[in-house]
């Protein structure tokens, strides 16, 4: 069994000034809008970053999920971690086992999904979906939630892919062995200790909390293309943190 980052979920207070901020400083396109979150309250929007989607999602009325969660992060930042495997129901034995809470489940024709609760994992919501039908298993085949064309927004000439994902947690030890224990796959570490989940093809990074924001989805790891394009828009943008960091949608965003 596999299981590979295929979405990032990020919340914020206004969608459009967020899109603009990814188009301008990380060339990224809008592939799809689903009106399906509407009835949660939602808009949003799915960009690709290589065959990783990122979605960004924007409370539109009062009293939703996504704006309690701004509230409680104190505004814009990371939402989800949502992977890809290739047999789900094995993955939904494990939860069932473990006693974890499902917060929200969908089991259609082609695509399954498994929204675990984020006080039963820690860190952050950490979900898990299949896709089926032809080459679904594929690193560039169909992803349901990001239309029937994701691959139409796809842009790799600034940054081509997703390496990392960071949570920052209160005991990032436990909370990295849960994930490991959840997704069945032995932690390694990274150059200066942290606890890291090797998926398929990124990993998940569980750092100790530094900038004063309650557990969460806190960064990202990019591959830059162009790095130089992308810092000269951070700072016109005032997104710049260094020659290897901007700040988006209440996320660093670390540029290898």
């Amino acid at each position: 069994m596999w299981l590979r980052l295929r979405q990032v979920a990020l919340v914020a207070n206004q969608l459009e000034p967020v899109l603009d901020d990814l188009r301008a400083v990380l060339g990224l396109e809008v592939c799809y809008r689903d009106p399906g979150v509407g009835k949660f309250g939602l808009e949003n929007a799915l960009l690709p970053i290589g065959n990783t989607i990122l979605e960004v999602v924007a409370p539109i009325q009062e009293d939703t999920a996504g704006g309690r969660y701004l509230e409680r992060r104190g505004g814009d930042g990371g939402y989800m971690v949502i992977t890809q495997c290739d047999e789900h129901a094995p993955r939904r034995a494990r939860v069932k086992d473990l006693g974890i809470r499902i917060v929200n489940e969908y089991d259609g024709h082609e695509f399954t999904n498994m929204q675990l609760h984020p006080k039963d994992t820690g860190g952050s919501f950490f979900e898990i979906d299949e896709q089926k039908g032809p080459g679904a298993h594929l690193p560039d085949g169909p992803w349901e939630p990001a239309g029937p064309d994701w691959k139409a927004g796809q842009r790799v000439d600034v940054v081509r892919g997703v390496a990392m994902v960071e949570l920052q947690c209160d005991d990032p030890a436990k909370v990295a062995a849960r994930w490991s224990e959840i997704a069945q796959i032995p932690l390694a570490k990274d150059s200066v200790g942290n606890p890291v989940l090797p998926l398929a093809n990124a990993g998940v990074r569980f750092v100790p909390i530094t900038d004063g924001r309650p557990e969460g989805l806190g960064a990202m790891d990019l591959l830059a293309v162009n790095k130089e394009r992308i810092l000269e828009a951070a700072k016109e943008r005032g997104k710049y943190v260094s020659d290897t960091q901007v700040y988006l949608c209440g996320m660093r965003i670390n540029l290898l």
